[in-house]
């Protein structure tokens, strides 16, 4: 895994000084990364004169940030052609992280210090939810009922 420090935010941080910490990633996140960087060399080149430098790893195709509309636009076509609803939004990768970390063990302190959280509240009461097992009993269920139907069949 490599560290890498959070970016600084053009026009202001939203953020205190005491938020900013340094975070492993995965080795696949580092993977997409230079493969982002790669692209990112490519669009610069045809973008030539127009390309805006602002050192932002998802940038317009001129290089400049893209905005908030601009970024909740791309993540909803990215989750359409997933096959998913269309209407999600980039916080709601927080809740899923909080959530899929939960139900793998991490510690809820643990988890509160990965999303920047002072305490394990707001952790446990906004962003967790409970990954059922009922829904995982129950695809279990319809997995076996339908497999042996398939197999008699």
């Amino acid at each position: 895994m490599r560290k890498y420090r959070r970016a600084e935010r053009v026009g202001g941080d939203t953020k205190t000084r005491a938020s900013r910490r340094t975070l492993e990633i995965p080795t696949q996140v580092g993977t997409a990364l230079r493969r982002r960087h790669a692209r990112q060399a490519k669009q610069k080149l045809r973008a030539g004169e127009a390309w805006q430098e602002h050192g932002v790893v998802f940038a317009t195709r001129t290089g400049t940030p893209k905005d908030a509309a601009n970024v909740r636009k791309s993540f909803q076509r990215i989750t359409a052609s997933a096959g998913l609803d269309g209407t999600w939004t980039p916080r709601e990768l927080r809740h899923s992280f909080v959530s899929i970390m939960s139900a793998h063990g991490v510690r809820i302190e643990t988890i509160a210090d990965l999303v920047g959280h002072a305490g394990t509240r707001v952790t446990e009461s906004v962003h967790r939810r409970q990954l059922s097992p009922e829904i995982t009993q129950g695809a279990a269920a319809m997995n076996e009922i339908f497999g042996a139907r398939g197999k008699s069949a």
